[in-house]
């Protein structure tokens, strides 16, 4: 004999919310995550200078293994975020390749928290001063991701900045627009021994504004 399950009403749709915050608060954590970390491992991590070597190379020496899993972490933390975009979003303005991007970014510093980059600049200890005279696979590997971090999340501030417009949300708009053309300026701009200062500022406008976009959706909760 069939048996009818009684179900209360709304009990379902609160556990998809909750489930869909946590999601958010993934996209809300990873920046901090990782600012957090890289910035105790630049302060205590003997004879690092940010001034010539890349974030990236914390991954070598000793302790690697905590960046690593800073890049890991923070990576699945911004996927989380992605999910949580995907199922706010479904139907409405960016909600097919806002998530899809930010997705991408978390694949990328995934991979390049996996896939190391080769000693160089000094670091670690014994490293050549400049650049490593050949890249290995692993190498390529991390600048691969590297970019496809950092570009694909320049692309979700266009595609949010594009939503904010048509919504009338020019403050939004306009901050997600800054965001994009700061991150093109910084790494576009023409000076090889800054490049690790302005990869660590790309970073943390990149990492900021998913924070940012993560909160706002989560406050608003129009799901």
């Amino acid at each position: 004999m069939a048996t009818a399950t009684t179900v209360r009403p709304g009990v379902a749709d609160a556990g998809t919310q909750r489930t869909t915050g946590v999601l958010l608060a993934g996209g809300i954590a990873a920046g901090p995550v990782f600012a957090v970390s890289a910035t105790a491992q630049v302060l205590t991590r003997d004879g690092f200078d940010l001034s010539r070597q890349p974030l990236s190379l914390l991954a070598l020496g000793e302790h690697g293994w905590i960046q690593i899993a800073t890049f890991v972490v923070s990576g699945l933390l911004a996927l989380a975020g992605a999910a949580g975009m995907r199922r706010v979003l479904r139907g409405r303005p960016a909600g097919t390749w806002g998530p899809r991007l930010v997705a991408a970014f978390g694949v990328g510093l995934v991979i390049g928290g996996v896939l190391v980059a080769d000693p160089s600049m000094g670091w670690p200890a014994g490293a050549p001063e400049g650049l490593a005279e050949t890249a290995s696979w692993h190498a390529v590997g991390h600048g691969v991701g590297a970019m496809l971090a950092f570009w694909s999340l320049t692309a979700a501030c266009l595609v949010f900045a594009r939503r904010y417009a048509r919504r009338g949300q020019r403050g939004a708009a306009a901050l997600s627009l800054a965001c994009a053309i700061v991150v093109v300026v910084v790494m576009a701009w023409p000076d090889q021994d800054s490049l690790s200062v302005r990869m660590a500022v790309g970073c943390g406008v990149l990492f900021g504004w998913l924070a940012a976009v993560s909160a706002r959706l989560l406050a608003v909760r129009p799901y």
